[in-house]
Protein backbone atom coordinates (compact mmCIF):
# COMPACT_ATOMS: atom_id res chain seq x y z
CA UNK A 1 0.00 0.00 0.00
CA UNK A 2 1.39 3.34 -1.02
CA UNK A 3 0.02 6.53 0.32
CA UNK A 4 0.22 9.12 -2.42
CA UNK A 5 0.20 12.55 -1.57
CA UNK A 6 -1.12 15.53 -4.24
CA UNK A 7 0.35 19.34 -2.70
CA UNK A 8 -0.53 22.57 -3.68
CA UNK A 9 -3.99 21.83 -5.94
CA UNK A 10 -6.21 24.65 -4.11
CA UNK A 11 -5.35 27.74 -5.19
CA UNK A 12 -6.71 29.31 -1.69
CA UNK A 13 -4.30 27.08 0.02
CA UNK A 14 -1.65 28.15 -2.08
CA UNK A 15 -1.93 31.73 -1.17
CA UNK A 16 -2.31 30.95 2.75
CA UNK A 17 0.76 29.66 2.91
CA UNK A 18 2.73 31.60 0.85
CA UNK A 19 3.97 28.92 -1.62
CA UNK A 20 4.27 29.37 -5.79
CA UNK A 21 1.66 28.19 -7.73
CA UNK A 22 3.08 24.80 -9.32
CA UNK A 23 3.07 24.22 -13.49
CA UNK A 24 2.82 20.39 -12.46
CA UNK A 25 1.51 18.55 -9.59
CA UNK A 26 3.26 18.16 -6.36
CA UNK A 27 3.79 14.52 -5.55
CA UNK A 28 5.14 13.37 -2.10
CA UNK A 29 4.32 9.74 -0.43
CA UNK A 30 3.59 8.71 3.13
CA UNK A 31 3.90 5.38 4.25
CA UNK A 32 2.08 2.73 5.07
CA UNK A 33 3.29 3.12 8.88
CA UNK A 34 1.86 6.76 8.87
CA UNK A 35 -2.08 5.49 9.09
CA UNK A 36 -3.49 6.27 12.18
CA UNK A 37 -4.68 3.11 13.21
CA UNK A 38 -8.72 3.08 13.82
CA UNK A 39 -10.35 4.52 16.79
CA UNK A 40 -7.24 5.61 17.86
CA UNK A 41 -6.44 9.14 19.06
CA UNK A 42 -3.43 11.27 17.20
CA UNK A 43 -0.72 12.47 19.70
CA UNK A 44 1.12 15.49 18.57
CA UNK A 45 5.09 13.73 17.82
CA UNK A 46 7.51 15.58 20.67
CA UNK A 47 9.62 16.89 17.56
CA UNK A 48 7.60 19.07 16.49
CA UNK A 49 5.47 22.52 18.40
CA UNK A 50 2.95 23.51 15.43
CA UNK A 51 1.15 20.23 13.68
CA UNK A 52 -1.50 21.23 11.46
CA UNK A 53 -4.59 19.41 10.14
CA UNK A 54 -5.20 19.18 6.41
CA UNK A 55 -8.49 17.80 5.06
CA UNK A 56 -8.84 15.96 2.26
CA UNK A 57 -10.53 13.77 -0.18
CA UNK A 58 -9.42 10.46 -0.67
CA UNK A 59 -9.23 7.79 -3.63
CA UNK A 60 -8.39 3.98 -3.10
CA UNK A 61 -7.32 2.47 -6.39
CA UNK A 62 -8.25 -0.93 -6.85
CA UNK A 63 -6.05 -2.88 -10.05
CA UNK A 64 -2.96 -1.89 -10.92
CA UNK A 65 -1.80 0.53 -13.27
CA UNK A 66 0.30 2.29 -15.31
CA UNK A 67 0.65 5.19 -17.93
CA UNK A 68 -3.39 5.16 -17.43
CA UNK A 69 -4.70 7.91 -19.86
CA UNK A 70 -7.38 10.22 -18.24
CA UNK A 71 -10.37 9.02 -19.94
CA UNK A 72 -9.64 5.32 -18.61
CA UNK A 73 -8.75 6.64 -14.78
CA UNK A 74 -12.28 6.18 -13.66
CA UNK A 75 -12.30 2.73 -14.11
CA UNK A 76 -9.36 2.00 -11.60
CA UNK A 77 -11.38 3.44 -8.45
CA UNK A 78 -14.59 2.50 -7.20
CA UNK A 79 -14.58 4.02 -3.37
CA UNK A 80 -13.87 7.84 -2.49
CA UNK A 81 -12.78 9.18 1.19
CA UNK A 82 -11.89 11.54 3.05
CA UNK A 83 -9.04 12.25 5.43
CA UNK A 84 -6.25 14.82 7.75
CA UNK A 85 -2.89 14.94 6.40
CA UNK A 86 -1.01 16.10 9.46
CA UNK A 87 1.77 18.20 8.84
CA UNK A 88 4.80 19.03 11.36
CA UNK A 89 4.37 22.72 9.65
CA UNK A 90 7.75 23.98 12.03
CA UNK A 91 9.83 21.03 10.87
CA UNK A 92 8.65 21.20 7.05
CA UNK A 93 9.79 24.64 7.22
CA UNK A 94 12.93 24.49 7.96
CA UNK A 95 13.40 21.22 5.62
CA UNK A 96 11.97 23.67 2.80
CA UNK A 97 14.55 26.26 3.43
CA UNK A 98 17.50 23.99 3.19
CA UNK A 99 16.05 22.31 0.10
CA UNK A 100 15.52 18.93 1.76
CA UNK A 101 12.68 16.54 1.61
CA UNK A 102 9.58 17.12 3.77
CA UNK A 103 9.13 13.06 4.68
CA UNK A 104 9.78 13.80 7.97
CA UNK A 105 7.49 16.31 8.26
CA UNK A 106 4.24 14.77 6.39
CA UNK A 107 5.42 11.02 6.79
CA UNK A 108 5.87 10.36 10.75
CA UNK A 109 3.72 7.56 12.39
CA UNK A 110 0.01 8.61 12.98
CA UNK A 111 0.17 11.42 9.99
CA UNK A 112 -2.05 10.49 8.00
CA UNK A 113 -5.90 9.65 9.23
CA UNK A 114 -8.14 7.78 6.60
CA UNK A 115 -11.58 7.74 6.92
CA UNK A 116 -14.59 5.32 6.03
CA UNK A 117 -14.92 5.01 2.48
CA UNK A 118 -17.98 4.96 0.27
CA UNK A 119 -19.13 4.17 -3.07
CA UNK A 120 -18.25 6.59 -5.54
CA UNK A 121 -21.55 6.10 -7.31
CA UNK A 122 -23.99 7.70 -4.54
CA UNK A 123 -22.49 11.04 -5.89
CA UNK A 124 -23.65 12.79 -9.05
CA UNK A 125 -20.61 14.42 -9.61
CA UNK A 126 -17.29 13.78 -8.36
CA UNK A 127 -15.40 16.88 -9.06
CA UNK A 128 -18.93 19.17 -7.77
CA UNK A 129 -18.12 17.36 -3.83
CA UNK A 130 -18.63 19.51 -0.68
CA UNK A 131 -16.13 18.28 2.15
CA UNK A 132 -15.30 20.26 6.07
CA UNK A 133 -13.60 19.81 8.80
CA UNK A 134 -14.81 20.84 11.85
CA UNK A 135 -12.58 21.24 15.80
CA UNK A 136 -14.07 21.22 18.52
CA UNK A 137 -17.43 21.56 17.07
CA UNK A 138 -16.75 24.73 14.47
CA UNK A 139 -15.66 24.35 10.95
CA UNK A 140 -12.17 25.22 10.14
CA UNK A 141 -12.04 24.02 6.28
CA UNK A 142 -14.48 23.78 3.51
CA UNK A 143 -13.75 23.29 0.23
CA UNK A 144 -15.85 21.63 -3.02
CA UNK A 145 -13.74 19.63 -5.70
CA UNK A 146 -14.70 21.34 -8.22
CA UNK A 147 -11.90 23.52 -6.38
CA UNK A 148 -9.36 21.86 -7.71
CA UNK A 149 -6.55 22.68 -10.03
CA UNK A 150 -6.02 19.08 -11.22
CA UNK A 151 -8.90 16.59 -10.83
CA UNK A 152 -9.42 13.38 -9.59
CA UNK A 153 -8.87 11.47 -12.88
CA UNK A 154 -6.38 14.00 -13.79
CA UNK A 155 -4.14 13.13 -10.55
CA UNK A 156 -4.43 9.42 -11.33
CA UNK A 157 -3.38 9.63 -14.69
CA UNK A 158 -0.58 11.74 -13.60
CA UNK A 159 0.55 10.26 -10.94
CA UNK A 160 0.59 6.68 -12.59
CA UNK A 161 3.29 8.05 -15.24
CA UNK A 162 5.65 7.84 -11.81
CA UNK A 163 4.39 5.28 -9.94
CA UNK A 164 2.99 1.94 -10.89
CA UNK A 165 -0.41 2.15 -9.26
CA UNK A 166 -1.81 -0.98 -7.04
CA UNK A 167 -4.75 -2.19 -5.56
CA UNK A 168 -5.40 -0.52 -1.85
CA UNK A 169 -2.82 2.02 -2.93
CA UNK A 170 -4.54 5.67 -1.56
CA UNK A 171 -4.05 9.39 -3.02
CA UNK A 172 -4.57 12.01 -1.24
CA UNK A 173 -5.62 14.79 -3.45
CA UNK A 174 -5.02 18.14 -1.90
CA UNK A 175 -6.31 20.58 0.55
CA UNK A 176 -8.20 23.91 0.70
CA UNK A 177 -7.56 27.08 2.81
CA UNK A 178 -7.97 27.31 6.77
CA UNK A 179 -5.38 24.83 7.79
CA UNK A 180 -4.33 25.32 11.57
CA UNK A 181 -2.29 23.79 14.14
CA UNK A 182 -3.66 21.57 16.57
CA UNK A 183 -3.37 21.13 20.46
CA UNK A 184 -3.97 18.64 23.15
CA UNK A 185 -7.44 17.86 23.57
CA UNK A 186 -8.83 18.86 20.37
CA UNK A 187 -11.60 17.22 18.71
CA UNK A 188 -11.49 16.46 14.82
CA UNK A 189 -13.97 15.62 12.39
CA UNK A 190 -14.33 15.65 8.78
CA UNK A 191 -17.73 15.06 6.49
CA UNK A 192 -18.30 14.57 2.53
CA UNK A 193 -21.69 16.16 1.97
CA UNK A 194 -22.67 15.95 5.25
CA UNK A 195 -21.86 11.91 5.87
CA UNK A 196 -19.07 11.86 8.39
CA UNK A 197 -16.32 9.60 8.10
CA UNK A 198 -13.97 10.75 10.82
CA UNK A 199 -13.26 11.96 13.95
CA UNK A 200 -10.16 12.22 16.02
CA UNK A 201 -9.13 12.93 19.09
CA UNK A 202 -5.87 14.84 19.81
CA UNK A 203 -3.45 13.91 22.53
Amino acid sequence: MKIICIGRNYADHISELNNERPEDPVIFIKPDSAVLPKEQDFYIPEFSDDVHYEVEVLVKIKRVGKHIKKEFAATYYDEVGLGIDFTARDLQSKLKAKGLPWEKAKGFDGAAVIGEWLPKTIFKDLNDLNFNLMKNGEVVQSGNTAQMLWKIDEIISYVSTFFMLKKGDVIFTGTPAGVGKVSPNDYLSGSIENKELFKVKIK
